[in-house]
């Protein structure tokens, strides 16, 4: 059974720092490309950044970069989003996409 396991939101002030985790379990994921999603109330999900299988290659939507790096530990089968200078905008829960595979989520609040 394929799990995908979100962590490491919460609230923090603007200008703050978060990293998130998704670490996956069921799935070997070295070789696969890996992506984190977000969604706001009342918003479609939207993309935030990917990565690929070695890691070499990463995709940013335009709204995070230069603030957010993507990275990932394949012998940790796992993915990270380092997210800085935070944003209210960026407040959203976040979701990590391996193949077919969601996780469940975790919630970001950027709010003073």
């Amino acid at each position: 059974q394929v799990q995908l396991v979100e962590s490491g939101g919460g609230l923090v002030q603007p200008g703050g720092s978060l990293r998130l985790s998704c670490a996956v379990s069921g799935f070997t994921i070295a070789s696969y490309g890996l992506g984190w999603y977000r969604q706001a109330p009342g918003k479609e999900r939207e993309l935030v950044a990917t990565i690929s299988g070695t890691g070499t290659t990463t995709n940013y939507a335009d709204s995070v970069k230069g603030r957010f790096t993507i990275s990932r530990d394949n012998a940790k089968n796992t993915m990270y989003l380092q997210m800085n200078s935070l944003k209210p905008e960026d407040t959203a829960m976040y979701y990590c996409l391996l193949a077919n595979y969601w996780g469940q989520g975790t919630q970001v609040t950027v709010s003073s």
